[in-house]
């Protein structure tokens, strides 16, 4: 077993260990979610704080850790009549990404129901962590269901299991700390919420602090145990402030005028709903008692607002995570009266600018004397609306725009019954979902399916002596549960830059509809990538990632103009496709053109980007080309590029939920008629 790396030898990281030791000091406060690049001793930081845990008494013979001095009365072990106890260390149990939930939350005995006939449970890693740590690394890549289902024990200390004719409940209150590395995906807001703390982390860009690191890495490395013994000290230390914190932190108290600025911070900050009070009423106690003090100060309020508040402002998962400090610190010192009425002032003696901090205000625009809108004037370096760059700026190359306000769309599905990553777009055969059938097992079992089993093994009984309760099953009776939910795709966004699509209020909304469908696509936790033509090429703005957000800020600074290299853009998207589907081969794309049709550059432009569609209608990608040709002549050529394809054209208008109805049905048809 190898010996972890000392807490207080990490070098750094001080926001990092602090949360840490607050939710080790009071766990209500609701676990940690670490997030930050890779390499940046994340993971080192959580196992390592098992160590400074203290050990626990246990009820000898329990399944889940009941605590001799007040056991479980609806401990599925018990009643427990407490005559013998040991005492363990506190345990880290790891939540591995790919696993299931009956690993998670444990599941009917098996083995014992089908050889002795009895109904009993076999318990879940929720149970190994009562009274310790639940680590999940990767927290970001977790199916969403098992997110669901350990947030909900976290929060009410305790599992609920019924499924397969078991019914139980047992304790599990443990530290829930969760890393993940942002650029491999978001957590959705409504789980980022449940996480009580939030710390962002960053290697060193000190080069002493970065050699300090190095030096004790290898000094680890090299002795484990003579390390772990020069640290001894600190780690006793620590341990012993630990204990002394949580004996103290009955006695905090938090007074009204830390309410008060809780209260007043939160709703200045408009995060919804009320944990954020509770999370930063509960972070803010337990730093007092960190500190040896029974009084919750300003200061511990401050430091409660920066971990428990910047994950909960986001509004969209392409928001950045972060905290005005300077709001921050004005909010805390409007509300700084220890008799409780600093919320009272009218404000008058206050700067009335609205536009100063927190006061919702834009700066002016600065626009043309006669009244007209400043939006009808092209801002400098963005094109007209033909398309033409302004004086002084090459044709071929024209600065960003800024994305549309974006949009609910209509589902895009891939047509068929898949067998991918689970997701919420297109139908498949998952791990997860309502059982449909089964079948036998190929390789391991994963999901049993009772009934059928029970089914195969009836017939064989007598000829197999069965003389008891149990039923006599052999390995050919086994039966795999078939189910069926939803997967996440790929999503290819093909985009055209060119010239052609240059005009400020067109680009504008075609960024605005990706936007929108990449938000889609967060949602429904596919893979997503970016390919972009114009000029004489394309290139892969984006290759397939699971961080939508790193999509959004490469479509956001996208320059446009020159040509319309059609052929190459899908040539390209076809390049990608073939990659992925070596490494990924069981998620099914979906590839979304957007472009007005045209195809200008190189010899036969439009008889090329016509051979080119056409691999893809020959492979049954599904695929679908948003239309986005403008102005009153309309040459109808995106239509026939869907129709290249195989897939399906709608126009950017058609693309918004409350008007798409029908598309799906049409992708599938189309799919159908091509296949």
């Amino acid at each position: 077993m190898s010996t972890p790396f000392p807490f207080t030898a990490v070098v750094g990281q001080d926001d990092l260990r602090l949360a840490l030791l607050l939710n080790a000091v009071s766990p209500a406060v609701g676990g940690v979610l670490v997030r930050g690049e890779k390499g940046t001793a994340k993971s080192t930081a959580v196992r390592a704080l098992s160590a400074l845990l203290p050990a626990v008494d246990v009820v000898t013979g329990c399944r889940f850790s009941c605590d001799p001095a007040a056991p479980d009365p609806a401990c599925p072990d018990g009643p427990h009549e407490v005559e013998a106890s040991s005492t363990r260390p506190a345990r880290m149990v790891e939540l591995p990404v790919g696993a299931s939930e009956d690993r998670l939350v444990g599941a009917l005995d098996i083995e014992r129901a089908l050889s002795e006939g009895v109904k009993a449970f076999e318990p879940g890693l929720l149970a190994d962590a009562h009274r310790g740590i639940l680590y999940v690394d990767e927290v970001n890549l977790l199916h969403d269901h098992l997110v669901d289902l350990l947030l909900d024990a976290a929060a009410m200390g305790a599992s609920y299991v019924e499924r397969e004719g078991v019914s139980v409940r047992h304790a599990a209150r443990f530290l829930l700390v969760g890393t993940m590395n942002p650029e491999e995906g978001e957590l959705r807001p409504q789980l980022l919420d449940r996480f009580g703390l939030t710390v962002e982390v960053a290697a060193s860009r000190e080069p002493d602090q970065r050699v300090e690191v190095v030096r004790r890495r290898l000094a680890h490395d090299d002795d484990p145990a003579a390390f772990v013994a020069r640290w001894a000290d600190e780690e006793a230390e620590v341990r012993a402030r630990i204990v002394a914190a949580r004996a103290l932190l009955p006695s905090v108290r938090l007074g009204d005028a830390a309410l008060r600025q809780i209260a007043a911070t939160c709703a200045a900050f408009e995060v919804d709903g009320m944990r954020a009070d509770i999370v930063m009423a509960r972070t803010a106690t337990a730093l007092a008692a960190w500190a040896g003090r029974t009084d919750v100060l300003a200061e511990d309020v401050r430091q409660a607002a920066l971990l428990a508040l910047p994950h909960r402002r986001r509004r969209n998962p392409f928001d950045a995570p972060g905290l005005d400090e300077d709001k921050l610190d004005e909010t805390l010192e409007e509300f700084s009266g220890s008799d409780g009425d600093g919320g009272d002032s009218d404000g008058s003696d206050d700067d009335p600018d609205p536009d100063g901090p927190g006061g919702g205000g834009r700066p002016p625009q600065e626009g043309p004397d006669d009244g007209s809108p400043a939006g009808d004037v092209p801002a400098q370096g963005e094109p007209s609306e033909d398309g033409q760059a302004p004086a002084g700026q090459s044709a071929a190359e024209q600065s960003p725009v800024r994305a549309a306000e974006p949009f609910r769309t209509k589902v895009l599905s891939v047509p068929g019954l898949g067998e991918g990553a689970a997701g919420r777009r297109s139908r498949a055969r998952t791990e997860h979902g309502r059982t449909t059938g089964s079948r036998r097992p190929r390789g391991t079992l994963t999901k049993l399916h009772l009934a059928a089993t029970v089914q195969a093994a009836a017939p064989h009984q007598l000829a197999r002596g069965r003389s008891g309760r149990g039923l006599v099953v052999r390995r050919d009776d086994l039966r795999q549960a078939t189910r069926e939910g939803r997967e996440g795709n790929l999503v290819l966004f093909v985009v055209d830059a060119s010239g052609s699509m240059a005009a400020r209020q067109r680009m504008s909304a075609v960024k605005g509809a990706v936007l929108s469908l990449l938000l889609d696509a967060y949602q429904r936790r596919d893979k997503v990538g970016l390919v972009t033509f114009r000029g004489s090429a394309a290139e892969v703005a984006l290759p397939p990632t699971s961080s939508v957000d790193a999509a959004a800020v490469r479509l956001e600074s996208l320059p446009t103009g020159g040509r319309t290299p059609l052929s190459a853009g899908l040539l390209r998207a076809h390049e990608v496709l073939r990659v992925e589907r070596l490494r990924d081969s069981a998620r099914r794309p979906l590839v979304v053109v957007v472009t007005d049709g045209r195809a200008t550059g190189g010899p036969e432009p439009v008889a090329t980007a016509g051979r080119a569609a056409r691999l893809f209608a020959a492979e049954g990608v599904a695929s679908v080309v948003v239309d986005c040709e403008s102005g009153p002549v309309r040459l109808g050529l995106a239509g026939q590029l869907a129709g290249e394809l195989g897939g399906t054209a709608v126009t950017l208008d058609a693309l918004r939920a409350d008007s798409l109805a029908g598309l799906v049905r049409d992708v599938q048809g189309t799919s159908r008629r091509a296949a």
